[in-house]
Order: structure tokens, then C-alpha cells, then sequence
């Protein structure tokens, strides 16, 4: 497979908000450990390989198990993640299978027992840009090492 298009170079503006939203959510209340989980997980789910391959790297930086990545797919099989990151991982899920409705109400009324509305807010957002990410490398054919 080859890759079709550069979307950085062919919408630039386009491309910078995205980035500028990626960034902004480093500087919130996640964690780089839960921002990982987010990205990681989602990759999974719409298996783009080269979001995979960046971020289980990058969460390995930043201080991630291996042995919880390797795991990751079964979290709920573990108790290997903590009760928020549970959470976390529900909100992900829901959110990138949007046709089985998105975020349930219960999943939300979850999450408002942990964190308040900001953090939702930024579960949210990371989700819906790790999201965005996968449908780009994939549409483009983005290959790993490019």
C-alpha cells in the first residue's frame, strides 16, 4: 500500500488546528499515561497501525508497562488499570464506536463520579482527535516510518 497524500502539505490550516488541539490537550489535566490509554486504545479499535505504532512508542516514554499495552485490548479481563482509567477506557470505546450511540448516559454518570466536567470535557476531546488522526492515516495510506 502506498501512500497517497501528504494532508500537512495539501490543507495546512487544516492540519495546524489539529495539532494545535493535540497540543492543548498535553497542558490539561491528563496525564500522559491516560492520554496514551485514550490514544492507544482508539488506534486499536479502528486499526490504524501507524497511530499504533506511534503511540504505544510514545507511552513507553512516558513511563507506560508493556505488559499493559500488550493487554490493553482486554482491560477489562485486568486489574491492571485503575478504576478511572476504567472510566477512561469506557469513554474511549463509546465515543469511537459512534454508531452504537457514543457516550452512554451510564458511562457518563461514571465518569462524573471521578472527574468533573473539565476532564470529561478533555476525555472527550482527546478522543475525538485521536479519532480524527486514525481516519486521516488511514485514508492516506500513512505509512509507519514516514
Amino acid at each position: 500500500m502506498e501512500q497517497r497524500m501528504n494532508i500537512a502539505q495539501v490543507e495546512p490550516g487544516a492540519y495546524k488546528g489539529l495539532i494545535a488541539t493535540q497540543q492543548y490537550l498535553h497542558t490539561t489535566g491528563l496525564s500522559k499515561i491516560e492520554l496514551g490509554l485514550i490514544y492507544i486504545r482508539a488506534s486499536q479499535i479502528n486499526g490504524c497501525a501507524y497511530c499504533l505504532d506511534m503511540h504505544t512508542k510514545d507511552a513507553l516514554k512516558d513511563g507506560e508497562t508493556m505488559q499493559r499495552i500488550f493487554v490493553l485490548d482486554g482491560w477489562r479481563e485486568t486489574t491492571l488499570f485503575s478504576k478511572e482509567e476504567a472510566v477512561i477506557l469506557k469513554m474511549t470505546e463509546e465515543i469511537t464506536h459512534i454508531t452504537r450511540k457514543g457516550l452512554s448516559e451510564a458511562t457518563y454518570e461514571e465518569a462524573r463520579s471521578y472527574f468533573d466536567e473539565h476532564k470529561i470535557a478533555q476525555i472527550i476531546m482527546a478522543a475525538v482527535t485521536i479519532n480524527a488522526w486514525n481516519r486521516i492515516a488511514i485514508s492516506t495510506h500513512l505509512q509507519i516510518g514516514a
